[in-house]
């Protein structure tokens, strides 16, 4: 299991060097170097805003083709509660879900089936660990990765349960087990995810070993062949197989989630920059008396995810209004799911943003950082192919940068020797004793100079020479 593996990813072939994505990535792990991006996989926690952001589309993510179910005899699709959200006029679930198996599937569980029972067993375990609160949802794997790079003050307060599409995955998998008789490896667990760190998730699970999902399918690949099939169920009388309710498909949008734990004392943010504000806040203690934080990556929640098809608050209306008559819930922990729902595994911490590899040597590159910083103009301008001038700095003490990266650090560079040269210039020209030794520094300055100027070119002209 690979500890930093990724969904998103880079095509250096569609990538034109702008400077969009360093700017929008809030971890701040991409750089502009030589005319390309490049993804720092340590840094990235796969939200995919990068993806959402990049006008070239450059930035895609990873993910697998619906071909992948020919390599099993039986298939079980888990569909997220944001795929109900893609569909207008959708009335009942049913319809979606007969239309799953119509498309090929051979049995269908629902991930808000599963969210019913984490929400459950969130209740209970919240009642019985007070003195912990606030919990933290661990239902987004990236909010979840952010919190082990950067916040790890915060790691004792994330909720240890499997998120719904774990816990769809095992008791489905046990269902087809006891329904086939086969053996587990001819059995195809498939995700229908609305975001690429679903797939992160699955590949690099927390809380667990091994997740029991088996491959991950974008809802805006299924998207169109299901929607063909949909209107085909519409038309005749099909079974209802829906297990879900009220809190259920409420988890595919912002404080859905939290709306089912049946309580005022939470939080619920969506929004990567707005997950970092409250975490920030929440390291400072600047919350009272909350029981729960809700933290979506995604803009609106799960339905804002780049691998949906729908605008996502377009979508958040079309739940609300899905779920306007359907009951509270519909499914409840049995005895023997409890073991499926709590974390096997401890979270650890990640310090992946450590300058040193250990306590003295980072202390010494800090003040490294601050004494760079103060040659930098403060700009924040991304010119130099970083997000800020502190990570210019820090790429400079990691040895993955240079000052003369920064443009205007250059341009007083140039300043600076043209100033000298012409005081030289003058001291040769009133006949100074040493000339030629002066004339020959002269043609050094002047030999530097040219290497600057070819620098600052060279710079400018991969910024688009905008002059940056």
């Amino acid at each position: 299991m690979d500890k930093f593996y990724h969904s998103v990813r880079l095509d250096e072939s569609l990538c034109k060097g702008c400077i969009n994505c360093i700017k929008r990535c809030p971890t701040e792990a991409i750089r502009v170097r030589g005319k390309k991006a490049s993804i720092n996989n340590k840094f990235c926690i796969d939200c995919g805003e990068c993806i959402r952001v990049c006008p070239h589309h450059a930035k895609l993510a990873t993910y697998d083709k619906l071909d992948v179910m020919k390599q099993y005899e039986y298939t079980v699709a888990l569909p997220a509660p944001s795929l109900y959200s893609q569909f207008n006029n959708l009335d009942d679930v049913n319809i979606v879900l007969n239309a799953l198996i119509r498309m090929g599937f051979d049995d269908v569980f629902e991930v808000s089936a599963a969210a019913e029972l984490v929400s459950e067993a969130t209740r209970q375990y919240i009642s019985e660990h007070e003195s912990q609160q606030p919990f933290i949802s661990t239902a987004c794997p990236s909010v979840v990765r952010l919190i082990r790079v950067r916040f790890p003050n915060l790691i004792p307060h994330l909720l240890p349960l499997n998120p719904p599409i774990e816990v769809a995955a095992i008791l489905a998998a046990e269902k087809a087990l006891k329904d086939t008789g086969l053996p587990r490896e001819k059995i195809g667990i498939m995700f229908i995810s609305p975001c690429p760190s679903k797939v992160t998730y699955v590949k690099a699970p927390l809380g667990t070993e091994k997740s029991q999902v088996d491959h991950v399918l974008a809802i805006k690949d299924v998207y169109p062949k299901l929607l063909a099939c949909m209107k085909a169920v519409a038309g005749e009388d099909y079974p209802v197989i829906g297990t879900s309710g009220k809190i259920g498909i409420s988890w595919g949008h912002s404080g859905g989630e939290a709306s089912g734990l049946f309580t005022e004392n939470y939080l619920a943010a969506d929004g990567i920059e707005n997950v970092i504000r409250v975490l920030e806040d929440m390291e400072d203690q600047k919350f009272t008396n909350l029981r729960f934080v809700e933290l979506n990556a995604c803009n609106g929640g799960c339905v804002g995810g780049v691998l949906t098809v729908e605008n996502p608050y377009v979508a958040e209306v079309k739940l609300k209004r899905l779920r306007k008559y359907m009951p509270v819930a519909r499914s409840h922990i049995h005895d023997s799911e409890e073991g499926h729902i709590r974390w096997t595994t401890e979270v650890q911490y990640e310090p992946v943003f450590r300058l040193g590899n250990n306590m003295l040597e980072s202390f010494s590159r800090l003040n490294q950082v601050e004494r760079l910083m103060k040659k930098f103009p403060g700009l924040d301008c991304g010119s130099c192919g970083a997000p800020t001038c502190k990570a210019l700095a820090e790429d400079i003490v990691r040895g993955g940068a240079s000052e003369t990266d920064c443009v205007y650090y250059l341009r007083e560079n140039l300043h600076r020797l043209s100033e000298e040269v012409s005081i030289l210039a003058d001291d040769l020209h009133d006949g100074d004793k040493g000339g030629q030794e002066t004339l020959r520094i002269l043609k050094e300055y002047i030999h530097r100079i040219s290497s600057e100027m070819s620098l600052l070119d060279k710079q400018e002209e991969e910024d688009g020479g905008d002059g940056k």
